[in-house]
């Protein structure tokens, strides 16, 4: 069944009047991805914004029963709801709610070792590149010359790939997806809920207030990024790669927009000079050639 955006805004479970920032992208994600996920899921929230936009306990503007957990014990609390719903004959999914801090630095050991166990969650990180909920410091997945309180002057690395890390665990489901494209989210949530296993879905937050932008372009650079083949939005299922259909221009160079497109819509990029930009360019490049062999079938990690 397919659903519009007016479904979308009703049938979400995010409750109104959160503590979110105008123009949140983990508000945007919550709407469309519990719209996919129904009413029978716990949501695990490792620590950051989403720890805050939920409102003050015992009540929760996620409107699901939630555990708020450490950075580093998403997994591992999830994985125990996942044994003890199976204990109890109820047909409840896992769900781990996580940022990029959450995800690729403090959290990836438990990452690691539920995906390796095969654990029957599904495990949600909303990247916004930065631990934007302690005032936006760099993270793994920062991307390189982007500018966050601790690299004022350009992170030096390039973004960790957690969506290939977890491909290399060979699970069940790897899924890549934007605020910017809500069907293709929410029907990946919808396949990923379904799978028994790990499932990952990583989708990209663009946050206002940590990449500089009006807060009223979030959906903008979210699809740009996306656009610009910065963002690959693929799913990978046993092992087999599909690129989605709003990314398929990326498999050829010359029908790809210009990067400095989603750059320059941006704060924490305006100090970047043309090797830096070239260095970001070699890093979307080489993962669309990883991304292709995968493609056509001459590639597992």
């Amino acid at each position: 069944m397919s659903l519009g955006v007016r479904d979308i805004l009703n049938r979400h479970k995010l409750m109104p009047g959160t503590s979110a920032c105008p123009g949140c992208p983990e508000n945007i994600a919550m709407r469309i991805i519990s719209t996919a996920l129904g009413e029978n899921a716990v949501i695990v929230v490792v620590a950051g914004c989403s720890s805050v936009i939920q409102g003050m306990g015992p009540n929760s503007a996620y409107n699901y029963p939630v555990l708020n957990v450490a950075f580093a014990a998403g997994p591992a609390a999830a994985s125990g709801i996942a044994a003890a719903m199976r204990t109890r004959g109820k047909n409840v999914k896992a769900v781990v709610w996580a940022g990029d801090g959450g995800t690729a630095d403090i959290g990836m050991a438990s990452l690691s070792g539920a995906a390796e166990r095969n654990e029957d969650i599904l495990y949600v990180c909303v990247d916004n590149e930065a631990y934007m909920n302690t005032g936006g410091q760099r993270s793994g997945s920062t991307p390189i010359g982007a500018s966050t309180t601790t690299t004022p002057m350009g992170k030096r690395h390039n973004k960790k790939n957690i969506p290939f890390i977890m491909m290399a665990h060979g699970v069940p489901y790897v899924a890549t997806a934007s605020v910017g494209y809500p069907h293709d989210l929410m029907e990946k949530i919808r396949k990923a809920k379904e799978i028994r296993g790990f499932s990952y879905v990583q989708v990209l937050c663009p946050d206002p207030y940590g990449w500089m932008f009006e807060p009223s372009k979030t959906a903008e650079v979210a699809k740009l990024a996306v656009q610009t083949c910065y963002w690959p939005l693929f799913e990978c299922e046993n092992g087999i790669l599909k690129i989605s259909d709003e990314c398929l221009h990326c498999l050829d160079k010359r029908t790809r927009k210009p990067i400095e497109e989603f750059l320059k819509i941006q704060g924490r990029f305006k100090h970047v000079d043309q090797q830096k930009i070239r260095e970001l360019e070699e890093y979307v490049n080489e993962m669309w050639e990883k991304l292709k062999l995968m493609y056509k079938g001459n590639l597992k990690l």
